[in-house]
């Protein structure tokens, strides 16, 4: 049994969470993750974010039980895509939501095996055996630069326009999702996050907090929180995690076909 928390915090700075989260173990056997980090003007950010998460969440609650990996990832997409177009929709409708948008990583579990969808720059990470790997790509203009050779790793985690995105959900009329699929092991860890966390903790202290599997994960999930206050919490801070405990028997182990 797959074991999940969230927290957020509006952090030390701003006056509104325009983060989101949202984790429900479904009906038909799936687990549901989301975390959106919302942007625009007054109110604009955390509509954003809010209706991703509500558009996403009604979506997936219906789902039939036993799905391949091919049709989970098709439903995954479409109901990202449709959180476009609502929030697109409500921001045409009404001049204050005017360009608002937001990030959204998603995480559709079955057993041990899932499909992530993301656009923006929230993240997903896997931590599994003192070792941290994202998942994730950010859709960021410092990103870009990175990838064209035109900085350092050091210079895109310390660049002053970071956070400019490429690609985010609800400020056009349409979107590509980008669509990962990931395979947990006992004692791994999947983790979603909006950049209040990745900005401010290090994948080193990522990997010391949650592989310290004796904590319980609430314990984990408090301690990144803090970890992100300390650094100066200029931004929400948004943690969500999904652990595999070590007495757990996936069902690649079963002999199963995930």
């Amino acid at each position: 049994m797959i074991k999940t928390v969230h927290v957020s915090h509006v952090g030390r700075v701003r006056s509104v969470n325009e983060d989101s989260a949202w984790i429900r173990h479904l009906e038909q056997g799936y687990i549901l993750g989301i975390v959106a980090d919302g942007m625009g003007g007054h109110l604009a950010g955390d509509t954003a974010s809010r209706l991703a998460v509500e558009t996403l969440a009604a979506d997936l609650a219906t789902l039939e039980s036993g799905l391949s990996a091919h049709s989970l990832t098709a439903a995954l997409s479409d109901a990202i895509l449709h959180a476009n177009e609502v929030i697109f929709q409500t921001a045409a409708r009404d001049e204050k939501y005017h360009n608002m948008g937001t990030t959204v990583v998603a995480v559709l579990l079955n057993d041990a095996s899932g499909i992530i969808g993301h656009i923006g720059d929230s993240r997903a990470y896997v931590i599994s055996k003192g070792t941290v790997r994202q998942i994730t790509e950010d859709h960021t203009l410092v990103n870009e630069l990175f990838k064209n050779g035109q900085i350092s790793k050091e210079e895109r985690e310390n660049h002053p326009r970071r956070n400019v995105l490429t690609r985010a959900l609800g400020t056009d009329s349409e979107v590509k999702v980008d669509i990962d699929s990931i395979a947990l092991g006992k004692g791994d860890v999947l983790l979603l996050c909006s950049d209040g966390l990745s900005n401010l903790v290090t994948e080193e202290q990522i990997s010391k907090v949650v592989g310290a599997a004796d904590n319980p994960l609430e314990e984990r999930a408090d301690r990144l929180l803090h970890l992100a206050l300390l650094a100066g919490g200029d931004d929400n801070i948004t943690v969500a995690l999904f652990e595999l405990p070590d007495d757990t028997v996936s069902l690649s182990e079963k002999g199963c076909d995930a």
